[in-house]
């Protein structure tokens, strides 16, 4: 399994409503923490391995001797927000950069856990960004196509550039 990098195509499309949990999407979920982890990420939504299905995983709790706790939600939906804060962000799509970014402060998301349980999510801080973060992926929104638009050319720029050096160290 390989994470995309911006602008990557699938990264601009908006993913498909998961219909069924079946064997397959549970993989497809136990794949999506392994390559969060081994990424050393916080979050990874569907569309960043390739799999245009709504679905994203995230730990923000991941210190260390802490035992993992991954958290799953299918078909997430923000349902309400709170507050406005800028915060700094980065992307394992978007490797090596960071753009401060405001968004709502507070969100509650509701979707299903990986058993097919509803779930409602009431969160703020890290965990809020997180999962609006995420849920931006799903829509096809990247934290880069929030900027304006001379910040957005100086990230792409900044990633050609890592792109050739990481060719040039192969």
């Amino acid at each position: 399994m390989e994470i995309l990098i911006y602008p990557h195509e699938i990264l601009k499309t908006k993913a498909d409503p998961v219909e069924r949990i079946d064997g397959e999407l549970q993989g497809l979920i136990d794949q999506m923490i392994l390559q969060m982890y081994r990424a050393k990420g916080i979050g990874l939504a569907a569309n960043q391995v390739g799999e245009l299905k709504r679905l994203l995983v995230m730990d923000c709790n991941q210190e260390e001797g802490k035992k993992p706790s991954p958290v799953v939600v299918i078909n997430p939906v923000i349902t309400a927000t709170e507050g406005q804060e800028s915060y700094e962000e980065g992307c394992l799509s978007v490797p090596e950069i960071t753009a401060s970014i405001k968004r709502p402060a507070q969100v509650e998301v509701k979707g299903f856990d990986r058993n097919g349980n509803e779930l409602r999510i009431e969160a703020d801080g890290i965990v809020a960004r997180c999962l609006q973060h995420e849920i931006d992926h799903l829509n096809g929104i990247c934290f880069v196509d929030r900027l304006g638009s001379v910040k957005r050319a100086l990230v792409r720029k900044k990633l050609a550039k890592a792109k050739a050096a990481r060719k040039t160290r192969r």
